[in-house]
Formats: structure tokens, sequence, C-alpha cells
């Protein structure tokens, strides 16, 4: 880790604290520059961010850049009268993503087993989806594509549960728009890319959630 230009001291002031299974640190925002990982539960002070990269402060003094979407925010005092409140983030788009995705799938199987699509349809009709729903009563996990993460709630606030991959090291994709279903599948195309299923995907990092639920 870094030694801050100041010692924070008695100033020290955590906003965020490290997740249950701790985190991994480097010394600048690039995969390249690993440092000591930090302890679970240790508090610290988020000094600034870079993407998903989110400089923080240690009580003693150090700093080290971490993914920042991992932390764990710490509950802040009301703003001061004048200053206007942080909108939180909503999860309503996303989830609108995520029931249009699982649609595309719905009807692309119902015109399966329907006749009107063969498999090479479907592949077509569901090219670059990707989604991920899990619901037990108000608790829920949902996956964001666009960010490459899954987040949780348990009928609050939704936080972020896992991400795919380190800070900074995927590029962010775009949603596929919505289109209409394609007809009958006309026969291989030789100039067609690779089947998107044999690209291989990094794996999940699990990061815990309130009262270790998990899905």
């Amino acid at each position: 880790m870094n030694s801050a230009p100041d010692t924070p001291g008695a100033g020290f002031r955590p906003t965020h604290v490290v997740p249950g299974d701790g985190l991994p640190a480097w010394e600048a925002p690039d995969p390249s520059r690993p440092t000591a990982a930090l302890d679970a539960f240790l508090p610290v002070q988020l000094l600034s961010r870079q993407g998903e990269w989110g400089q923080v402060l240690c009580s003693n003094g150090w700093s080290a850049w971490v993914d920042g979407r991992l932390l764990v925010a710490v509950p802040q005092p009301p703003p001061t009268a004048g200053r206007p409140l942080e909108r939180a983030e909503d999860p309503a788009p996303l989830l609108a993503r995520t029931a249009e995705a699982l649609e595309r799938v719905r009807r692309a199987a119902a015109d399966l087993a329907a006749g009107r699509l063969d498999a090479g349809g479907v592949r077509r009709a569901t090219l670059g989806l990707r989604a991920g729903v899990v619901l037990d009563g108000d608790r829920l996990w949902v996956y964001d594509e666009v960010a490459g993460r899954w987040l949780y709630a348990d009928g609050s606030h939704p936080t972020t549960y896992a991400v795919d991959a380190e800070p900074g090291t995927r590029p962010v994709p775009e949603p596929p728009p919505p289109g209409p279903d394609p007809g009958p599948d006309p026969g291989p195309d030789p100039g067609a890319g690779a089947d998107v299923r044999d690209v291989p995907h990094p794996p999940t990092r699990v990061t815990g959630t309130p009262d270790g639920a998990g899905p």
C-alpha cells in the first residue's frame, strides 16, 4: 500500500468497510501492481474513484487501490441544509432489461416448439443475451450485464454482490437491442462469426451478502 500524504489521526472518518472475505489491493489502478490485501471488515475512507477503481485510506495512514464496486458503504449523517440528497441507484431499468431478455428467450422457445423456428433461428434470436435473476421472497439477486456484476437486495437499495472481473480489465458491453424474431434458419453462413456460447467468460467473484445470504 502507499503512504498517504497526511496521516488521518483523529480526523479519520471511514466511509466504507471491506467486505467479509477481504479485498485484493493494488499500489495503483493497475492490475499488474498488486500489494497486500485488506482484511475483512476493515474501515476505510474512500478518497477518489477512477472508473471501477477506488483509492482508499486506512486508519494507520496507508492507502491503496481496490475494486471500488465491492466496498460496503457506511451510513453517513444526513446532509447539511441546502445540500441535495444523492439519488439512490434505481433498479427499475435493470429489471426491465432482464424481463425483456427473458421474454425474447420465451418467444424463441415457443416458436421452436411450434415449428416456426429451428435451432439456428433460436440461436440468432437470443444472440448476445445475458441475464440472470433469482427471487426468494423479498430477497433478489439480479445480473447487470452492462456493468458485469450481480446485485443483491432484500427489500432495500440493491448492493453489489459479485463482479465478473478485476477492475479495469473488462470492456463494458452494450446490451443487445430488442428486435423482431428472425425467420427459419436459411442454413450455415460461411461469413458468420463464432457462436457466442463458445466464447468463455471470466469467472464471477463472490463477495458475500448481508446475513450471509446467497442464491
